[in-house]
């Protein structure tokens, strides 16, 4: 809000400037309560607000955030009418205030498939909150790593067929930009929550010297002291992408 009081930052001394989270646990969360699953992911959208609030206090300046994979349209279609039902609710409800506390949010994914009316919502966030630079939000929605890079090869290969690019110019420098993620700084940390050891199909190029953290907690108890205290546990880690330390 323009004016109003900025909370006291305390940077993590060796904070990772972009972090990635794949939220996972939801679902069992609910199942271990005797609720729905959807209940575990009203739960889980809850924490989000915690977790993006938490950024600018450690010095995270870019989250990005796996709500739904091009995998998850295989869930019933309860559970998959109910989290668009979500995500619609979540935009509209929250909308002020991402724009009123600086976050920026994009959204990285396909959204041929997403029904117009959030499209229309997604549209609407990105432009409220395109001029903000505190926090950039990235959430990824119906968003698959291996679908993201298809879809780059493709504006690349369409661009090679018009002239515009040489073959010849093609290098690992060029892809990335063609990613829908091509205005963000590679994620420095990433984190799984639940318990699971695996990246399911999540920023596939970009997290290629990425740094991991496998954490059994689920999402919705995931609290802004142990985001923190991961973050902390980055600054300790020697990062030498291919090379030694001298």
């Amino acid at each position: 809000m323009a004016g109003a009081p900025q909370p006291q930052v305390k940077t993590v001394p060796g904070c990772p400037r972009h972090v990635a989270i794949i939220m996972d646990g939801n679902g069992r969360w609910a199942t271990q309560r005797g609720r729905p699953r959807l209940f575990g992911h009203h739960a889980g959208a809850r924490r989000v607000r915690e977790i993006v609030e938490s950024c600018p206090e450690i010095g995270v300046g870019y989250l990005t955030i796996f709500a739904f994979s091009t995998e998850n349209w295989k869930r019933t279609q309860v559970e998959v009418a109910g989290l668009m039902n979500l995500f619609r609710r979540y935009i509209i409800k929250e909308t002020k205030a991402l724009r009123e506390s600086g976050v920026c949010v994009r959204f990285i994914g396909d959204r041929l498939q997403l029904d117009d009316k959030l499209i229309h919502l997604m549209n609407e966030l990105e432009a409220a909150t395109e001029n903000n630079n505190r926090v950039h939000l990235t959430i990824a929605l119906n968003y698959g790593g291996r679908d993201e890079v298809a879809r780059a090869t493709k504006r690349l290969a369409a661009d090679v067929a018009a002239g515009h690019l040489r073959p010849e110019e093609v290098d690992e420098e060029t892809l990335p930009r063609y990613l829908d993620t091509h205005v963000l700084p590679d994620p420095d940390l990433v984190i799984r929550t639940s318990g699971e050891a695996r990246i399911s199909n999540f920023l596939l190029w970009q997290s290629a010297y990425s740094e991991y953290e496998f954490i059994d907690t689920l999402w919705p108890d995931f609290t802004r002291d142990e985001f923190t205290r991961l973050c902390e546990a980055y600054g300790g880690r020697e990062r030498r992408f291919g090379g030694v330390l001298q």
